[in-house]
């Protein structure tokens, strides 16, 4: 990393030189709505527009969607994102998708005008000197930025809210957090409210009585009484349901619990870290989240960049996942690392460690789902103990008579399971529930096939 550089375009998001350190440093962004001359300020490192709650900047007309369009601080500068608007985002009068926009830009957010303004005022955020912290590892200025506001966050009680795709370490960031607080010998409860059924998920939180239901046989202490003292982890936060959001809030707020079925409350001392891959201010926006749930939450939030957005991180990571599997970069294939750093790893740092971990155990640095063909091979394989797929044979396997038996079955295995449900979820639009009755498994098993692959349904039913 490099102090501020002269030639970085105005707008961008530079390391800087610091008192005690480096930081990132970002300039303050001004909006000035045309019609009203009212300007609007913002410190953050995105700014949301649109007509929604849960928005930085909200604009009450027909013609701007719930969600309509975000800005971004970037290396490059800012960076205007349409979200899937009714009416568009332009940039100069031109209809944009994305684009990076310049100081004085004049923007239209469906009919309303604005202009763009880099303001001289910055902002500036300390970067960590650790670049491993309890398990989060990355060596990035993004990251190191994130460990800086895990270092402070962990020395309060402040509930936290992380942001990322799969496979990026929210729980990670989660344990890091648990970790380095006062709270690290008590108990630390992880709740996944993607995997439990919607039946269900009241009980897990608060526990049941005997009797409170059908089927309950015996009292069930549960997750916020598990975590009594320590920290409660709500994984996939996002999957909640909209009429068990109320009662999370209130637990939140008065710090006490009921269990089903019980007839009196009992107080909870729980840290609360919740994470989500899903755009909770977006579906705020659009009335699938609850606004005042989401604000109780988001005390501090902590934004995870993917892996393809911080390459520099591939080398540390890889190197990290080796001493975990007690090897070395001896044990990659030649090649292994320069194929990892241009790979685009769209299930992020857990796609990197199964690929990692095929490399050592079986030689080869195929990714699956990836249509980079059949696996790279050992040395010691030759033309005549390897059979290739013929041309056009999409998603075809290669068999190599040097590997065993056992390990290239499994590999066949893993191949069609991906595959499969990568084109389930795609038939399906995402819908997992509809996907598993057709699929004849049961709702977890299919979430346990798409974590297994670092796979998002929401994704995946975007796939053209």
């Amino acid at each position: 990393m490099s102090s501020q550089n002269v030639l970085s375009p105005r707008g961008a998001t530079v390391v800087v030189k610091a008192q005690g350190g480096l930081a990132l440093e970002r300039p303050v962004l001004e909006l000035t709505d045309t019609a009203s001359g009212k300007r609007h300020r913002f410190d953050a490192t995105s700014v949301r527009i649109g007509a929604g709650p849960g928005n930085d900047l909200v604009l009450d007309r027909p013609t701007v969607s719930s969600v309509h369009a975000e800005i971004t601080a970037t290396t490059r500068g800012f960076k205007i994102k349409d979200l899937g608007s009714t009416n568009g985002t332009t940039v100069n009068r031109v209809r944009v998708i994305e684009a990076f926009v310049e100081d004085g830009v004049q923007l239209a957010v469906g009919d309303v005008a604005l202009v763009l303004k880099v303001s001289k005022d910055t902002i500036s955020q300390p970067l960590s000197t650790t670049t491993e912290l309890h398990g989060a590892v990355g060596a990035s200025a993004s990251m190191r930025a994130v460990f800086s506001r895990v270092e402070r966050v962990a020395k309060t009680d402040a509930t936290v809210l992380i942001h990322g795709e799969t496979g990026t370490g929210k729980e990670v960031i989660a344990w890091s957090i648990y970790e380095a607080s006062k709270r690290k010998d008590q108990p630390f409860v992880v709740l996944d409210c993607s995997a439990i059924a919607r039946t269900l998920i009241e009980s897990e939180l608060f526990g049941h009585e005997k009797g409170s239901f059908t089927g309950a046989d015996r009292r069930r202490i549960g997750a916020f009484e598990r975590a009594h003292g320590g920290t409660l982890f709500l994984d996939e936060l996002g999957e909640l349901e909209l009429d068990l959001q109320p009662k999370l809030l209130r637990a939140l707020e008065r710090r006490e619990i009921q269990r089903l079925g019980g007839d009196k409350t009992i107080p909870v001392d729980v840290r609360i870290i919740a994470a989500t891959n899903r755009d909770v201010r977006a579906m705020v926006a659009r009335g699938e989240f609850r606004e005042d749930l989401y604000y109780r939450l988001a005390v501090v939030s902590l934004e995870l960049p993917p892996l393809r957005e911080r390459k520099e991180d591939i080398p540390v990571l890889v190197e990290h996942f080796l001493r975990t599997l007690k090897s070395d970069s001896s044990a990659l294939p030649a090649g292994a690392l320069e194929r990892f750093v241009e790979h685009p790893w769209p299930g992020n740092c857990r796609e990197l460690k199964n690929a990692v971990e095929r490399a050592v155990v079986l030689g080869e640095t195929r990714f699956l789902g990836s249509a980079e063909g059949p696996p790279s091979s050992s040395s010691s394989s030759s033309s005549s103990t390897s059979e290739t797929p013929a041309p056009g044979a999409e998603g075809a396997f290669a068999i190599d008579a040097t590997l065993p038996y056992k390990d290239q079955k499994a590999a066949v295995i893993a191949d069609f399971e991906e595959r499969y449900v990568r084109l389930l979820m795609k038939v399906h639009q995402g819908n997992v529930s509809a996907a598993s009755r057709v699929a004849g498994i049961d709702r977890m098993s299919l979430h346990k096939i798409l974590d297994r692959y670092a796979l998002d349904a929401r994704d995946l039913a975007k796939t053209p």
